[in-house]
């Protein structure tokens, strides 16, 4: 993204979460009792409405243009100050101070644009989001500004007087300059203006066309299958790959038409790989891959594919036995003499889960009460940072939604930390993805002499209550929400000086550890065995499920590494250098190099690959991700996951720093070591051996 856009208390007591009253009623202390209720209709007729977040003027869809006139204002304040101000510390903070402005409104408009259930405000967002955007291009190719952070950079005297985090901001603003051809004659800035404003065209068309159903007509497909598949007149409507499905002819005829090729999308696709590239080489790199890794732990598409190609060699023969034993099942399933094609991995991979480990959700989900689940990240919290989730009461006009629940961050030393607002529950028109948003970035306030708190929303799509139980969370949205709240976490216990590099805002590749982390802290039983209890009769869940559930991800986990793995060498050969040969083409050649199931003709998968617009070049940050995660969980925090000394140095090595430290050395401070290429495939291999203490629990369960 460009420079400036980037994106009454109930103290909570940390002993026992329960308190059990008489025979099955359980009780819960604040934090629990807040998610577990139903939320309260509150009555705000006579109360004046503070706006969404907080912010006055977006007390009414009107508000978004009050809000954006008045960063505006500002920003034209801001750039006359930093025109003329003295090379120096000053003048990063005007930097910033720009930043910041503009994205409390852009961000806070993102968010609302997707997530409000009124049009009329996701409409008067999504025009903010447009205005803001166009003053973003403007900045990022305006001369003089770029000229006042050159005076300074190009000063050696005053580089050396700014302390690291500052240098390291200054060169930030000056990269995003850089790619955006600050550095060009006029004729050629025009080129990369253009160039952007076609890709960010482009990146829309292909957002929305990689999500559309196709269709065909309903007379293709034996009748009896209609009922599997969305109808429209004549026509049947696939809208997605149906990979659950037991049925064999329902998942191929799905994979056969959702990825049937759509010409003009097609052409979307080559043009914005080409403009990508284009401008890449415009602004002075190799390839669109060597621009988006700057800064990242990576640093280079050869890094990458070296990391990529490694971790295919060491997985090569668990990957065969992976594939072998999907075979076996499908033979033994359908059809003996079928051969395993993509549309059947994740359907049977599942099965073969099912069968080693009894994991079925609906065993799992009475232990896992929302309240109990967010009592447990409380509870973690609390050990190993000192920090609370205290509920919070909302005022009227606060919230977009009225089973929003908002949540203060307190330290016990340090005071409030930011608030985080939880929109949790399925409603229609909700986006159905799990996600954290920054809404306000924290940093230090020059001109109020305090911080600025940062505020985030966490978005899942959960099930509401019910008349007879609290909501239930299956294994799998438990750990999506410790996952997201790991982001949150990450945005909270970040103390960064300036906004352009709080919390997540930092290198793709290392964004994804804190949230990756935490998924280790939710399959501890140490950790679960604090929160996990029935939510009817207060029973614990017993130790053996938790161990089961850990051991039964291993289960065709080299293949479902080798599938991530193939996703990742695509996108960096597309951005990589040009190819005189189509996507398609590409496609079929690494899927045979890099996954090793048949490439099916006449269809596009890389069509449906929508991570190539926000993560381009850069998908491969996952997997790598994961290896940080794997390390520090080994080395930190598995002898003792409650460790109050590991989690404070975790706080202090890696999470205070969002995007102001090279992520690589953040990784060396918490490791004590410089890990290699070979370091991170190792872990993310050793990951799949088998843990033999879980056959001997299951053999005397």
């Amino acid at each position: 993204m460009p420079v400036w856009w980037t994106r009454l208390l109930h103290p909570v007591k940390h002993g026992s979460l329960w308190t059990r009253v008489g025979r099955n009623v359980t009780t819960w202390s604040p934090v629990g009792a807040a998610f577990n209720a139903k939320p309260h209709r509150r009555l705000d007729l006579f109360e004046k409405s503070v706006g969404l977040f907080g912010v006055p003027e977006l007390s009414c869809p009107a508000g978004f243009q009050v809000a954006t006139e008045k960063a505006l204002r500002s920003t034209e304040d801001l750039l006359q100050k930093a025109y003329c101000c003295p090379p120096g510390v000053q003048t990063v903070q005007y930097f910033d101070q720009l930043s910041d402005g503009l994205c409390r409104v852009a961000d806070l408009a993102d968010f609302v644009k997707v997530a409000h259930p009124d049009p009329a405000f996701r409409e008067a967002a999504e025009t903010t989001c447009m205005k803001i955007g166009t003053v973003v291009e403007k900045l990022n190719t305006n001369v003089d500004l770029c000229k006042s952070l050159k005076n300074l950079l190009d000063n050696p005297d005053v580089v050396a007087q700014l302390d690291p985090d500052t240098r390291r901001v200054a060169e930030l603003f000056m990269f995003d300059f850089e790619i955006s051809g600050i550095h060009l004659d006029d004729k050629l800035r025009k080129e990369a203006v253009g160039l952007h404003v076609k890709l960010l065209d482009l990146s829309n068309e292909f957002l929305i066309g990689s999500h559309m159903p196709n269709r065909i007509a309903r007379s293709a497909i034996p009748e009896h299958l209609h009922l599997d598949f969305a109808t429209e007149g004549t026509f049947i409507q696939v809208g997605g790959l149906h990979a659950d499905s037991p049925n064999d002819l329902v998942r191929e005829i799905a994979y056969r038409i959702y990825l049937y090729p759509n010409a003009d999308l097609m052409n979307c696709l080559e043009e914005l790989l080409k403009c990508r590239y284009k401008l890449a080489k415009l602004v002075g790199y190799e390839t669109y891959g060597h621009r988006a890794l700057k800064g990242t732990m990576a640093k280079t598409p050869e890094t990458v594919m070296s990391f990529l190609q490694l971790l295919t060699d060491k997985l090569s023969d668990r990957t065969a036995k992976d594939f072998r034993m999907m075979g076996d099942m499908k033979k033994k399933l359908s059809l003996p003499n079928s051969d395993l094609m993509p549309w059947d991995h994740p359907y049977l991979s599942g099965v073969l889960r099912a069968e080693r480990y009894n994991i079925e959700p609906s065993l799992y989900s009475p232990y896992f009460s929302l309240g109990a689940c967010m009592e447990g990240l409380n509870n973690l919290f609390s050990q190993l940072y000192g920090v609370s989730l205290m509920s919070e009461q909302p005022s009227a006009g606060e919230l977009w939604s009225e089973d929003v629940r908002k949540l203060a961050v307190v330290h016990e030393t340090e005071g409030l930390l930011g608030y985080i607002y939880c929109d949790f529950f399925q409603r229609p028109d909700k986006p159905h993805q799990d996600c954290h948003f920054t809404i306000r970035g924290g940093r230090w306030c020059q001109e109020t002499g305090q911080y600025q708190l940062p505020v985030v929303v966490l978005m899942l799509s959960l099930p509401h209550p019910t008349k007879s139980a609290p909501t239930l969370l299956t294994p799998g949205m438990m750990e999506n929400l410790f996952h997201e709240m790991g982001h949150a976490m990450h945005s909270m216990l970040g103390r960064t000086r300036y906004q352009h590099v709080t919390g997540t805002r930092c290198a793709t590749d290392f964004a994804e550890v804190p949230s990756i982390l935490m998924e280790y802290f939710a399959t501890d039983y140490r950790v679960v065995s604090q929160f996990a209890r029935h939510y009817d009769t207060g029973q614990p869940l017993p130790e053996s499920m938790i161990a089961r559930l850990s051991e039964s991800k291993k289960v065709c986990g080299a293949a479902d590494t080798q599938l991530q793995i193939f996703y990742a060498v695509l996108d960096q050969i597309y951005h990589g250098k040009p190819q005189n040969r189509s996507t398609t083409e590409i496609l079929k050649d690494m899927q045979q190099k890099f996954y090793g199931l048949p490439y099916t003709p006449n269809t596009a998968w890389q069509l449906r690959f929508s991570h190539l617009i926000g993560y381009g070049a850069k998908y491969y940050s996952y997997l790598m991700s994961r290896a940080v995660a794997s390390m520090v969980w080994k080395q930190c925090f598995v002898q003792d996951p409650l460790n109050r000394d590991m989690g404070q140095r975790y706080r202090r090595e890696m999470l205070a720093h969002g995007g102001a430290k090279e992520p690589m050395l953040m990784v060396e401070g918490m490791l004590q070591r410089q890990p290699t290429i070979e370091d991170f495939v190792d872990a993310l291999v050793s990951e799949l051996n088998p843990n033999f203490e879980t056959f001997i629990m299951d053999s005397e369960g």
